[in-house]
C-alpha cells in the first residue's frame, strides 16, 4: 500500500504549537492533542498535484479521479481526499502501484498554507497474461487469459480468454471502456464461444454470440442494459438421450434484450454477516429479431442478521418466470433448473421438476427459499486465523419448479407453483475460499420428494459462487 507522508507546513501563525523539527524523513513529530488542534484549525491550499511515473495514461482521464483533492480545506481533509483519489485510481486497474507525497508548495506562485501533492504511479505493462482456476456452481476451471490494460490511454482494456472447465470449455474477446470520473458508467463489447455439457439433461450446447453491455448507476443500485446474439447448436450427449431431448436438438438463433439490476449492502458476497441483496433481471427475446421469442423475469433476494455469539441468520428466496409469445414454445436452453447442493440442497443437481426418461427437461416457473444458521465452530478453533474461514451451517430449504399452463390466469401458476412443494433441511460446515467462493459439506434429509425427482440423502458435496 502506498503511504501518506506530511511535511511541514511553515509558516506558522504567530503564537501557533510549536511543530518541533523535522527528521531525515520528512515526517513531523508532534504532540498528539497539538496536531489535532492545528489540524483542525488551519486552512490550507493544494495548489498543484504532480503525477510522476506517468507514461501513455492521457493527462483528461486522471484529473477526473483527482479533481476532489483540490476542494480539501485543512490538511487531514488533504490526506483523506489523497488516500480516496488513491483507490480510485487503483481501482481504474492501469496502475500497478499508486503512493502519495503531500509537502509544502514550491515555486514563485507558493503560498504560505500551499500544499503539493505528489502522486507517483507505476503503469501496467502494455501487455499482462494470467492464468487461474474458477469455482462455478459445483464446477471448477481453468483460465489462460491476455490482457492489453489501458489500451488508448483512458483505462480502456482489451481482453482474450480461454476457459476449459468440468463442464464447459469457452473463449472471448472483450472490450471495456469506463466512463472517466465514473467507474461504474461503463461500456463492455464481447465476442465468444461457449460449449457446455449438461448431464443432467443429456444435452451438449454451443454457443457462439456478441454482446454489448452499458452499466450505471442510479442511486444505491448498479444496472446493465445488455443486447445480445447468440447462434445455439443443442445435441444430445449421450446415445440414451430421450426423445424429448432429441426433439430440441437442433439450431436457433437468439436475439434479446436485457437488463439487470443490483442493490447489495452486505459486507461479504460470500459468507456476509449482515447487510441484504437484491438482484432483478428482465430479458425480452424476440423483440429485435431471432426465432425464440419469450420474456424471462427472475429475481434473489437474501436478508442476514447478526445474532448472539458471533452467530448469523440469513434468509433467502428466488423465483421466476419465462413466458413464450408468437405461438413458440420455450426451449429447454431458456428455462428454469432447480436443486442441488446449491440451491435446494438434498437433491441431485437440477433434478426437480418436469423430465423425460431421466433427462430433466427445466421449467418455466419456479421458487425456492431457505432459511440458514450460520455458527462459529465448536470450541472455536483456530479463531483470529485459519479457524475463522469455517463455519457450522443448519439450513432449511424448500422449492418447486413447473411449466406453466397456457391461458390460465396468474391465479392458476401461483396454485400450480403451491403444489407438490419439495423441501429439506440439515447441517454441515461451510469453508469460505477468500471473498471469491465457497465450500458446503452437509448432511442432508430431503422431505416431499415427488415422482421423478432425484435425491441426494446423506452427504452432499457443493462448491459455487451462489448458494440460497
Amino acid at each position: 500500500m502506498g503511504t501518506v507522508h506530511a511535511r511541514s507546513l511553515d509558516p506558522l501563525p504567530m503564537g501557533g504549537p510549536d511543530f518541533g523539527s523535522d527528521d531525515d524523513s520528512g515526517l513531523i513529530e508532534v504532540e498528539p492533542e497539538q496536531k489535532q488542534e492545528v489540524l483542525e484549525n488551519k486552512d490550507v491550499v493544494v495548489q498543484h498535484v504532480h503525477f510522476d511515473g506517468i507514461g501513455r495514461t492521457k493527462d483528461d482521464y486522471i484529473i477526473y479521479e483527482i479533481g476532489e483533492v483540490f476542494k480539501a480545506k485543512n490538511l487531514i481533509d488533504v490526506m483523506r481526499k489523497s488516500h480516496e483519489a488513491r483507490e480510485k485510481l487503483l481501482r481504474l486497474g492501469i496502475f500497478r502501484k499508486v503512493e502519495v507525497l503531500i509537502d509544502t508548495a514550491e515555486g514563485n506562485d507558493a503560498l504560505p498554507n500551499g500544499l503539493d501533492v505528489t502522486f507517483e504511479v507505476s503503469e501496467l505493462r502494455r501487455i499482462t497474461g494470467s492464468y487461474n482456476t474458477m469455482v462455478g456452481n459445483n464446477e471448477g476451471s481453468m483460465v489462460l487469459g491476455l490482457k492489453l490494460p489501458n489500451l488508448f490511454g483512458r483505462a480502456e482494456k482489451l481482453t482474450f480468454q480461454f476457459s476449459y472447465g468440468t463442464k464447459e470449455t469457452s473463449y472471448g474477446l472483450s472490450f471495456f471502456k469506463p466512463q472517466p470520473g465514473n467507474f461504474e458508467r461503463n461500456f463492455s463489447l464481447n465476442l465468444y464461444k461457449v460449449t457446455g455439457q449438461f448431464p443432467w439433461s443429456s444435452l451438449r450446447e454451443t454457443d457462439k454470440g456478441i454482446s454489448a453491455e452499458i452499466g450505471f448507476p442510479i442511486w444505491k443500485s448498479n444496472h446493465i442494459l445488455k443486447w445480445e446474439g447468440v447462434w445455439r447448436e443443442l445435441g444430445c450427449l449421450a446415445r440414451t438421450a430421450s426423445f424429448a431431448i432429441r426433439e430440441e436438438s437442433g439450431h436457433s438463433l437468439k436475439s434479446s434484450l436485457a437488463h439487470a439490476m443490483v442493490i447489495d449492502s452486505r459486507n461479504s458476497s460470500i459468507l456476509p454477516k449482515r447487510g441484504a441483496l437484491l438482484k432483478i433481471n428482465q430479458e425480452l427475446a424476440g423483440f429485435t429479431g431471432g426465432d425464440v421469442s419469450f420474456l424471462k423475469e427472475d429475481f434473489e433476494l437474501q436478508l442476514n442478521k447478526q445474532l448472539v455469539w458471533d452467530s448469523v441468520l440469513s434468509a433467502s428466496l428466488w423465483g421466476g418466470i419465462l413466458m413464450p409469445f408468437g405461438g413458440k414454445t420455450s426451449s429447454i436452453a431458456d428455462r428454469f433448473y432447480l436443486g442441488g447442493p446449491t440451491s435446494v440442497r438434498g437433491f441431485s443437481m437440477y433434478s426437480i421438476g418436469p423430465q423425460s426418461e431421466g433427462d430433466y427437461l427445466g421449467g418455466e416457473a419456479y421458487w425456492a427459499g431457505g432459511l440458514h444458521l450460520y455458527t462459529p465452530l465448536p470450541f472455536r478453533p483456530g479463531r483470529g486465523g485459519f479457524g475463522d474461514l469455517f463455519r457450522t451451517h443448519f439450513f432449511l430449504n424448500a422449492g418447486n419448479l413447473c411449466n406453466l399452463e397456457y391461458g390460465a390466469g396468474p391465479k392458476a401458476h401461483l396454485r400450480k407453483l403451491a403444489e407438490y412443494i419439495r423441501w429439506s433441511y440439515g447441517a454441515g460446515i461451510v469453508l469460505r475460499l477468500g471473498n471469491i467462493a465457497r465450500l458446503e459439506l452437509n448432511y442432508c434429509i430431503p422431505m416431499a420428494v415427488q415422482s421423478g425427482d432425484r435425491i441426494c440423502d446423506g452427504v452432499q458435496f457443493g462448491a459455487g459462487i451462489r448458494f440460497l
